[in-house]
Formats: structure tokens, C-alpha cells, sequence
């Protein structure tokens, strides 16, 4: 989830504007979150890139038999 759309319980900001400290917390805590090694690849990506991971493992194992 972006941050972009949420609302602050704390002041009904928007939590990208940063009005007040429990804004600001959270918008830190989601820019960390953001940074992980998957994070600029989108979820239909991933499930694409599980289903061609099990494709190969069941070639493999395959080919074992």
C-alpha cells in the first residue's frame, strides 16, 4: 500500500502532507517499508515470476524421474 492515499486518524490530514507528528512517523515508517529489495516490482510481476520459479522446479524434477 502507498502512503499517498492514506488519512491520518490523528489530525484527517493526508498522511503525505505531514501535518502533525503521528503523520510524519507514518510516512517514515512506510518510505522504510518501501525500500525493500521487491519493492519497485509489481505484485502481477511476482506472481508472473512465482509461476514461471514453479514451472522450472517442476521441469526439474521432472527430468530427475
Amino acid at each position: 500500500m502507498t502512503y499517498d492515499r492514506l488519512v491520518c486518524a490523528n489530525c484527517a490530514a493526508p498522511v503525505t502532507e505531514g501535518r502533525c507528528p503521528v503523520c510524519r512517523a507514518s510516512r517514515e515508517r512506510l518510505r522504510e517499508q518501501e525500500q525493500g529489495p521487491f519493492a519497485g516490482i509489481s505484485p502481477a510481476a511476482l506472481a508472473a515470476l512465482l509461476v514461471v520459479l514453479l514451472a522450472a522446479l517442476a521441469l526439474l524434477a521432472h527430468q530427475t524421474v
